[in-house]
């Protein structure tokens, strides 16, 4: 019996040591999943672009405005390298590309998942600021801090994904398949493990981020449902005036659906990270330990075939989940100001009518217009209201 066991746990070895570890479900469920992604991603991103950029040239784009348009161009660069990945797993995961297109659709792959993370987190800090500092809400809506810390998260992605691009990203396996960033198995262990460092890096990167976002949307939250309504509003509700109550209960809908609709975008971003990032995150460090199969000292893992298969069968899952992120990310555009979903509904009418751009800036100028003057009457009608009390 303990000969028997032996031998299981030596062939185990052996393969471990020279077999590259597969799932031959990803080569059909990427192929199919990724040609989604591509088309209603390149559609969803292409459209959401053009609504970023007329509401630029109506002045109508804050900081949030600017993180939402670098991410939507990060979710453009994971879609433009979709069709090699497409072709890549079609073929059964061989890379008949030329090896720099394999470093950087490698490069844009990574680009999109930490620029994504870093932008929400940014968007996640920006409506915190807001939304604990109401009274200084302007301060948070700053062109130039948006374009510098836009400018500060590229420059953190791209030098990050230099090495994806600069280094050898394709192998050639027995099979005569060449892998792209994939095979490191037949590496020494010295290259293992700075691959295991790298990797373990961008993991704890992530979860610091995460962590950041968790805090500041549950403080938001808390925030929010502490909020009540402004004591001039309570104090008024007991006047004579039918038309000053009309006024003010519009106005505590207006209170009810700012609330519901920053509730609904801090959901969309939380669930943009439980669901694409977090997945993933939690899998990598010991998918790569078994990946690498780094033969002995630091890194090296005993773990069976079947927990090692287990592994990459959820890797390839939670690669799936990740990017999904490029559909899910204007869901949270929609929810992040009133004047996106304004302009969208707008532009959505006048499409139907066949008409363009320039129109919908119109009907988006005159909306503004038409709330500005609202909001000035009632500041004009409130010291009228109050007149009564006074004397």
């Amino acid at each position: 019996m303990e000969g028997t066991t032996d031998q299981v746990v030596t062939a185990a070895s052996t393969a471990n040591s020279s077999e590259f570890l597969d799932s031959n479900f990803r080569y059909m469920l990427f192929s199919v999943v990724y040609s989604i992604f591509f088309i209603v991603g390149l559609l969803a991103n292409v459209y959401v672009l053009f609504i970023l950029q007329c509401l630029r040239d109506a002045k109508g784009m804050g900081e949030i405005g600017i993180y939402m348009t670098n991410l939507t161009i990060a979710d453009l660069l994971f879609v433009c390298a979709l069709p090699f990945w497409i072709g890549y797993y079609s073929r059964g995961g061989h890379w008949i590309y030329k090896d720099f297109l394999c470093g950087l659709t490698g490069s844009f792959f990574f680009i999109n998942t930490y620029g994504t993370i870093l932008f929400l987190g940014a968007i996640s800090l920006n409506r915190y600021c807001a939304v604990t500092q109401p009274l200084n809400m302007t301060a948070w809506n700053h062109r130039r801090r948006g374009i510098i810390v836009c400018v500060l998260i590229w420059l953190c992605t791209v030098s990050m994904a230099i090495p994806h691009l600069t280094s050898e990203g394709t192998h050639t396996d027995k099979d005569n398949l060449t892998r792209c960033f994939e095979g490191y198995h037949n590496e020494t262990d010295t290259e293992k493990r700075k691959v295991a460092v790298t990797h373990f890096l961008i993991i704890g990167l992530f979860f610091v981020v995460f962590f950041l976002v968790m805090v500041c949307n549950l403080l938001i939250v808390q925030a929010l449902l502490s909020q009540k309504p402004p004591q001039t509003e309570l104090r008024s509700e007991t006047l004579i005036s039918k038309k000053s109550n009309k006024t003010l209960s519009s106005s505590g809908r207006r209170q009810r659906g700012v609330k519901q609709r920053a509730l609904q975008m801090l959901l969309a971003v939380v669930g943009v990270f439980l669901l694409c990032f977090l997945p993933h995150h939690v899998v990598q460090a010991p998918w790569v330990l078994a990946v690498l199969k780094i033969k002995e000292g630091w890194g090296h893992v005993d773990w069976n075939q079947n927990t090692l298969q287990t592994l990459n069968d959820a890797h390839q899952i939670t690669l799936v989940l990740m990017g999904l992120n490029c559909i899910l990310d204007p869901v949270i555009y929609y929810f992040a100001t009133k004047k996106f979903r304004r302009f969208i509904m707008a532009h959505l009418k006048k499409v139907v009518k066949g008409e363009g751009c320039s129109n919908t800036l119109n009907i988006q100028n005159s909306v503004e217009s038409r709330n500005h003057s609202q909001r000035l009457h009632s500041v004009q009608l409130q010291p009228t209201l109050e007149q009564p009390n006074q004397s």
